[in-house]
């Protein structure tokens, strides 16, 4: 049955994919394990510069390559096991950039698996759902990087897996290079990222 109020939805119970399907209403939720975790509305400025500022840095690094970047609102889906139908789904998140090399994972509603690398910019209020619960996720579904940008502080931390456990980089401060052994070559300074914030 399609939804189109989110104050009809139980915020304690728990919900999949399935039932993500149905909702009409606009306001942007994740699940996250089940359970629904508002978007805050949207982002500030310095938010959508950072992202726009990376996304466009992947997206020319990318030309010619088997990688794509996406910006958010794109879903994610990471299902326990890879065949899971929408009913077994209890995780779909949009993280505010992604990468995907494994373009298999691709299909007509977004990612269905575990992005390479998902890039999370931290805005007031959303830090604890970002902090603990996706990282949670991301760590248990797989993601190879989960990078945390600090627009208020002007700091970048990666989490790199290792043997399914995430090992966090040393803070990168202005002045630092991004790099990553998923993409051999991508460099972007942290000036650049923060240019105009």
């Amino acid at each position: 049955m399609e939804v189109m109020q989110l104050a009809d939805l139980d915020l304690n119970k728990t919900y999949s994919y399935a039932d993500y399907l149905k909702w009409t209403f606009e306001e942007r939720l994740e699940l996250i394990k089940g359970k629904i975790f508002e978007i805050i509305p949207a982002p500030a400025s310095k938010h959508q510069m950072i992202s726009m500022v990376l996304s466009g840095e992947l997206y020319i690094f990318f030309k010619g390559k088997n990688c794509k970047a996406y910006a958010a609102p794109f879903d994610v889906r990471l299902p326990r096991k890879r065949d899971d139908g929408d009913k077994e789904i209890f995780t779909v998140v949009q993280p505010d950039v992604c990468v995907i090399c494994d373009l298999s994972k691709l299909d007509k509603r977004g990612c269905i698996g575990a992005p390479d690398i998902v890039v999370e910019i931290l805005s007031p209020g959303n830090n604890q759902t970002e902090l603990r619960n996706k990282y949670e996720v991301y760590e248990e579904s797989g993601v190879l990087e989960y990078w945390i940008i600090s627009p208020q502080d002007k700091t970048f931390l990666k989490y790199t897996l290792v043997n399914g456990i995430y090992q966090a980089s040393r803070p990168l401060v202005v002045g630092d290079t991004i790099t990553t052994v998923i993409l051999p070559g991508f460099e972007l300074k942290l000036e650049t990222v923060f240019a105009g914030v």
